[in-house]
């Protein structure tokens, strides 16, 4: 049947993307940003406490099982990703932000309890699962809530912080594991227990950041998506003093809202409907996990085996490493919403790769110190950074909304697959570091794994700069004017 509007019935029209996208900046945004902008941070935290292993000696683990307890937090990140995810989609950002981070909060602040080793392998694995979700709910959630000309530095940064959670961690530990401020079997514990300390506060935060009004319109709420962006709008009002500008009708959308989305549509979707985009989020996010995690979790092994370093002088040199990570997205995420997505990618995929190559030719001359190589790490992943921060965004954005979170989290476990097995591979050309030409090549490898990604990404990229979420991908319950969905 159809209505007076010209709708069928269960169609409704809705301005709420237009009417997100044209407000301008203020604290409500503040508070998204930095409400579900933590969880980066407690990630880069996470790892830098646990990798230090002040607790190795206080519980009597073996080496295997210290390495071991970073599989398992990997491991429940990809399940918690997977699950969380799809729950997401089907029930909401809100309610999944707020249960993952309670999951975040119990797992770690628990295992800084441990007794054993089994004790804190299944929480690091909960902790696991609470950060894994949260990168799939949050991501669509500032996504959807972040106006469009605002969406790609800020998304870019936000990723970034991981390193600001990182360089805490490893300042942290340079007290907690010093035995003349802590016990050694108090120090870790207290590491254990810094995450759950921000989550706590955060949380409150998050009590009052809104469901995604854009998830609402596509599952029959229009009314409550409508009084969601109403209520910003009247934030929004009285912050800046001045009315907003109406949003032209011609702008609504004609919407038959879903209430799930089977997996045989997810499939047809990402290989039927948008194959080169599949092709783009899965190499763009395979490279980077691969060589973030090749260089990270080696960097060590490399300054003691070929640059006679001590194992405790190594700590000094993550600082800057973590600085030029944390800078890279700050820097140029703008770029990425003024130059344009593809011309960045490429770029920072290309320039890391090829700084990576330099240094690799100069690593196997024995041309150079440790800190002239820490110098190259540095200016390298300045870049790399920036471009494994826009992975993130580029998945967000080029899949529809009914299934964004899902989408975000088979890519990153498909990351998280290649990027666990990259340490591995470096440690072998790393071996005893008698020879320098099998890491040699290996650094080549992940140069061109690099460059290899930007290509791809410039050849089969999408213009998504300053462009709403629905121009650069209908959602599936949108009534489209033509047969396909545009591309």
């Amino acid at each position: 049947m159809t209505s007076a509007s010209g709708l069928q019935e269960g169609q409704v029209k809705s301005l709420v993307p237009a009417r997100m996208d044209r407000l301008p900046w203020t604290r409500f945004h503040w508070s998204v940003v930095v409400g579900l902008g933590i969880s980066w941070v407690l990630d880069g935290l996470e790892i830098q406490i646990v990798s230090n292993a002040g607790f190795q000696a206080d519980l009597g683990l073996s080496t295997q099982q210290v390495t071991s307890l970073g599989t398992i937090y990997l491991f429940g990140q990809v399940i918690g990703a997977l699950v969380f995810g799809r729950l997401s989609d089907r029930l909401g950002r809100r309610k999944l932000f707020i249960l993952t981070l309670a999951i975040y909060l119990i797992g770690s602040g628990i295992a800084g309890f441990a007794g054993d080793f089994w004790f804190l392998a299944v929480f690091r694995f909960v902790a696991g699962l609470g950060i894994g979700g949260e990168y799939a709910a949050i991501n669509s959630a500032i996504d959807e809530l972040i106006p469009s000309k605002y969406r790609g530095h800020v998304d870019i940064a936000i990723n970034g912080t991981y390193w600001g959670g990182a360089a805490l961690g490893a300042f942290a530990n340079i007290y907690l594991l010093d035995t003349s401020y802590f016990a050694e079997n108090i120090g870790w514990r207290i590491g254990f227990f810094l995450g759950p300390v921000l989550g706590i506060a955060i949380i409150f935060l998050r009590r009052h950041i809104p469901e995604s009004p854009r998830w609402l319109m596509t599952h029959g709420r229009e009314e409550e998506a409508d009084a969601t962006v109403a209520r910003i709008e009247a934030e929004v009002e009285r912050e800046s003093g001045k009315p907003l500008e109406p949003v032209d009708e011609s702008k609504a959308m004609t919407i038959t809202p879903m209430d799930k989305v089977r997996f045989t549509t997810i499939v047809k979707v990402l290989f039927q409907q948008y194959p080169t985009r599949t092709l783009v989020g899965a190499t763009m996010m395979i490279t980077q996990a691969f060589l973030y995690n090749a260089i990270f979790f080696t960097y060590a092994l490399v300054l003691t085996n070929f640059f006679g370093l001590k194992t405790s002088e190594t700590a000094v040199y993550f600082f800057p490493f973590a600085i030029g990570n944390l800078l890279g997205p700050l820097v140029l995420g703008r770029l990425f919403d003024t130059w344009g997505r593809r011309q960045m990618i490429f770029s920072t995929y290309l320039i890391s790769g090829l700084v990576l190559a330099v240094s690799a030719f100069l690593f196997q001359a024995d041309a150079i110190s440790a800190t002239v190589q820490v110098v190259f790490w540095c200016i390298s992943f300045f870049f790399a950074s920036a471009g494994a921060s826009s992975a993130y965004l580029t998945v967000s954005e080029i899949f529809p909304l009914e299934l964004r979170s899902q989408a975000i989290s088979y890519f990153f476990a498909l990351a998280q697959i290649f990027g666990a097995i990259a340490p591995s591979i470096y440690g072998a050309f790393i071996g005893d570091g008698s020879s320098r030409e099998p890491l040699f090549w290996g650094y080549l490898l992940g140069a061109a794994i690099m460059v290899a990604g930007g290509v791809v990404a410039l050849i089969f990229g999408v213009d998504a700069a300053r462009k709403g979420l629905e121009d650069i991908t209908q959602p599936l319950s949108v009534i489209a004017k033509e047969e396909e969905a545009k591309r």
